[in-house]
C-alpha cells in the first residue's frame, strides 16, 4: 500500500480493507468487520463522523477471516479486558465470520462480546443464533434497546424488518437464557423514556447501561 492510501493520524490500518479492522479503547480491543446495517438511527455516529477514538472505520471492502485473524495475530491479546465485534456496522450481518472468529478467539482464552442491535432472528430465521453465539463461545452480549416502544423505535431506528423492536426483545431473553451476560443500552436523549427502558431490560433479565 502506497504512503498515499495509509491514515495520517498514525492508527494501524489494514492493508486489505482501507479502514481499521481492529482499535483500542477502555482497555478493550474492538473488531470493526462490516459497515452494513439493518438499522438507520437517527443519532447514528455514522452519519456525523468517520470513526471513533482517532480511527476511521470506513471499509472500502468487508475484511475476510484470514484478515481479522492477522490482524489479532499481530496484538498481544493478553492486554484486552475482552474483544468486542462492534464497529460501524452490525457484526451478525457476517454471522458466519463471526462465529468463526469467536471461536478462534474462545480457544485463545479471550472473553469475547458482541454489541449488536438484535436483529439477527429476522436475518436468519431458519437458524439459532443465539445457541450458535454460546456455541461459538460468545461470553457477553450488549443489545441496543434505544426506545421504550417499538413505535417509538421505528421512528428513530428506521429497521429494515418489520417488528424488529420484538425481535430484539426476545433475542436478549434468549440470550440472558443461554447464560450469557446480556446487556441493553439506550442513547441518553430527551424524548427516550429511561426509567421505562431500564424496567424492560431489566425485566428480560439483561442489565441496563445508558450510553
Amino acid at each position: 500500500m502506497s504512503e498515499n492510501n495509509k491514515l495520517t493520524n498514525g492508527n494501524k490500518e489494514s492493508r486489505f480493507t482501507g479502514g481499521t479492522i481492529g482499535y483500542e479503547a477502555h482497555g478493550n480491543l474492538y473488531l470493526n468487520i462490516t459497515n452494513r446495517c439493518t438499522a438507520k438511527c437517527s443519532f447514528c455516529l455514522r452519519d456525523m463522523c468517520d470513526g471513533v477514538y482517532g480511527y476511521s472505520l470506513w471499509l472500502s471492502a468487508e475484511p475476510t477471516y484470514d484478515d481479522i485473524i492477522e490482524e489479532l495475530e499481530g496484538r498481544d491479546l493478553r492486554r484486552y479486558k475482552e474483544v468486542v465485534f462492534t464497529g460501524f456496522g452490525e457484526p451478525t450481518c457476517r454471522l458466519d465470520t463471526l462465529l468463526e472468529v469467536t471461536r478462534w478467539l474462545h480457544e485463545k482464552g479471550k472473553r469475547v462480546r458482541l454489541d449488536t442491535n438484535g436483529h439477527a432472528k429476522l436475518m436468519y430465521p431458519e437458524r439459532d443464533v443465539v445457541a450458535e453465539l454460546k456455541v461459538a463461545g460468545m461470553e457477553s452480549v450488549s443489545v441496543s434497546l434505544n426506545a421504550e416502544s417499538g413505535e417509538k423505535y421505528d421512528q428513530l431506528c428506521h429497521p429494515a424488518f418489520n417488528n424488529a423492536y420484538a425481535s430484539l426483545l426476545e433475542f436478549t431473553k434468549e440470550s440472558v437464557k443461554a447464560g450469557m451476560r446480556t446487556q441493553m443500552t439506550v442513547v441518553g436523549m430527551p424524548d427516550i423514556d429511561i426509567e421505562k427502558c431500564e424496567k424492560i431490560a431489566t425485566g428480560l433479565g439483561a442489565t441496563f447501561r445508558v450510553r
